[in-house]
């Protein structure tokens, strides 16, 4: 079996497809990419039993048979070819020749017999949304997403579609992070996708408008389709936090600030702060001036900017990271900060509209 592909196109694929590879199984196979040759078509699998990702591309061959191949070595193999087609020969005992310009490599394969069948749509469900909007509301979610195992619903995100509307949340317990947009779809429906799909997912999305990704939700499974590739992951199982009602309704404070200068203000702070050092910042609001204040074993810092601020004067601490996480994110020029009290989260939510809010808890502050 033999075939002759484009040295870049085979590249991309076996990256892409790598990313859904086993680093280490008790499944040797599932350490490795299949490839399924059937004449001018050549279809990649990577799979670990909890995400998998396919795709095909044009080759030039009339053999068809299939093989498993180490992954890694066989992206480092082709990325060192010359800038030239590829000749790939697969003998009858597995052994693969990669054969460009002069350069000639030679590994083996193992048979295919023994992978696993990736899992199959069981639903007619399709929810088309398109791929730079959900590549944005992931990058401005996944920060909040838990990395603790105390609660394994946590370490993905709530994908929650209701009267037309997409909402992604995702909560660590200390913040939360709530994305919403119109999508074409009119049903109710709620599954929560693990943090690490959604990484991956959001790799393959493009920055074009027109592009378009297809999402397939079952009881157990989800299958994104973005472009030429297909990406299959299983379901976080449980009962998601109820985050609408964590959500305050009133506030008694409010901040309209400049998001950058904000930002600069805490980025300031964070030069004093470390795991051995990890006193909160003092937030203070007043007289239309934000006063950040730190002090650490390595030293103390006093800043302010100017704000419009209504509502009463309140003083509140947080971990300077936890507040600089959704800034970063944001886009606005302006974000709107509202507070109920020195101990109640404040929110973050923008000065015009309604596509996101932010709740971060305050940590107690010490008396000074």
């Amino acid at each position: 079996m033999k075939f002759l592909c484009s040295k870049q196109t085979i590249y991309d694929a076996v990256v892409n497809v790598s990313k859904a590879v086993a680093d280490r199984s008790t499944m040797p196979s599932l350490e490795g990419i299949k490839f399924r040759l059937e004449d001018s078509l050549l279809e990649l699998t990577g799979y670990n039993l909890e995400m998998g990702i396919r795709t095909c591309i044009a080759v030039t061959s009339q053999d068809k048979g299939s093989f498993i191949i180490n992954a890694r070595l066989f992206a480092e193999m082709i990325k060192k070819m010359p800038e030239a087609d590829i000749l790939i020969e697969i003998s009858e005992s597995y052994q693969v020749t990669l054969s460009g310009g002069v350069t000639t490599y030679n590994l083996f394969a193992v048979s295919a017999e023994d992978y696993p069948d990736l899992p199959e749509k069981d639903s007619e469900t399709v929810i088309p949304f398109t791929q730079p909007v959900l590549k944005e509301m992931i990058n401005q979610t996944k920060f909040a997403v838990s990395t603790m195992d105390t609660k394994p619903i946590l370490k993905g995100e709530l994908f929650d579609i209701e009267n037309g509307t997409l909402t992604l949340a995702a909560i660590d317990g200390y913040r939360l992070a709530v994305r919403y947009e119109p999508v074409k779809y009119a049903e109710a429906i709620k599954f929560v996708v693990p943090a690490k799909t959604l990484v991956d997912v959001t790799a393959l999305l493009s920055d074009n408008d027109e592009d378009v990704v297809n999402i397939y939700p079952s009881k157990k499974h989800i299958i994104f389709e973005i472009g030429g590739y297909m990406v299959y992951s299983r379901l976080l199982e449980g009962e998601f936090h109820p985050y609408k009602s964590a959500i305050p309704a009133s506030s008694s404070t409010e901040v309209i600030a400049d998001r950058k200068e904000l930002i600069s203000t805490l980025e300031r702070a964070m030069l004093l702060i470390s795991d051995r050092t990890p006193s909160p910042v003092r937030c203070y609001f007043e007289n239309n001036l934000i006063k950040i204040n730190c002090s650490t074993a390595l030293g103390k810092i006093s800043d302010e900017i100017h704000a419009d601020i209504s509502g009463p004067v309140i003083e509140i601490g947080f971990k300077c990271r936890y507040l600089l996480d959704p800034l970063k994110v944001i886009t606005d020029d302006k974000v709107k900060l509202q507070m109920g009290g020195s101990l109640l989260p404040m929110k973050i939510v923008p000065c015009e509209g309604n596509q996101y809010t932010y709740l971060v808890l305050p940590v107690r502050l010490p008396k000074e």
